[in-house]
């Protein structure tokens, strides 16, 4: 997390990241990348609003709202606008990259709102280092995956994910090709915010191919016939379909309740 990091740490894992792109390293991330995204276009949505900068948003340094004033150190700031110049491909991942160093610094001194919004950059740096940066044409650009730039009001409204551990993210991108929707197993003890379990469903081609998979207690999507056995009535077991944000909670939940067992 950046909000737990100096300004220096922050600029070592942007120093870090391939900025021109491993298609491999995208492609393999494609998912995370995405979510990642959004929370972020959520987060500066919320910055942007609550400092009257809408006209700024998406991509931004929040440090020039926060505090005009601020400064980094000499020679932090010379070899972060060296690194700008030279290693980040457009203006607008620049402006953004120079907020996560800033704001890094500065966040410890911050007051008022900018104390009681979210991290704006957490969501960002996690997404660069899953694959690079962006682009923005019609669409912003993943090299993987294309989002909609939405509305700062849309994204402002949009469901929150919080649940950015590494372990978690991985999980999501695992084998994640097609058209994927996910489904709470439930009942009476067991209700849509505290599952007996989950599965997806991946619709994968022209023709739609199924492939159904659970989240299993090797922490891993692997092949189920639950689904499919409750389609012909030979299961007794509810569930419910739900988002991708609450599929990832469930999946640190069980991370964090089975990994110390493994």
């Amino acid at each position: 997390m950046v909000s737990a990091e100096t300004a220096h740490e922050a600029f070592d894992r942007l120093r870090a990241v391939d900025w021109y792109g491993d298609w491999d390293v995208s492609t393999a991330h494609t998912r995370s990348r995405a979510l990642l995204m959004r929370e972020y276009l959520r987060r500066a949505a919320l910055w942007a609003q609550t400092y009257g900068r809408e006209e700024d948003w998406p991509f931004f340094d929040v440090t020039e709202w926060v505090d005009p004033s601020f400064r980094l150190e000499a020679e932090l700031e010379g070899e972060l606008e060296d690194f700008l110049d030279q290693k980040v491909p457009t203006p607008s991942t620049s402006r953004a990259c120079r907020g996560v160093v800033r704001w890094a610094a500065l966040k410890d001194r911050a007051e008022g709102s900018a104390a009681e919004l979210p991290d704006p950059y957490q969501p960002l740096l996690l997404m660069f280092e899953r694959g690079g940066g962006y682009s923005i044409e019609e669409f912003i650009d993943l090299y993987g995956v294309m989002i909609p730039h939405g509305t700062l009001a849309s994204n402002r409204d949009a469901e929150p994910f919080l649940t950015l551990a590494p372990r978690t993210l991985d999980a999501l991108d695992q084998d994640a090709v097609g058209r994927i929707t996910y489904y709470a197993k439930t009942d009476d003890g067991h209700p849509r915010s505290r599952p007996r379990g989950i599965v997806r469903r991946r619709l994968v081609g022209r023709e739609e191919t199924a492939y159904d998979e659970a989240f299993t207690r090797n922490l891993r999507w692997e092949p189920t016939e639950y689904l499919r056995l409750y389609e012909l009535g030979h299961n007794d077991v509810d569930h419910v379909q739900i988002t991708e944000a609450e599929a990832a909670r469930f999946i640190e939940s069980a991370v964090a309740r089975l990994s110390g067992a493994r």
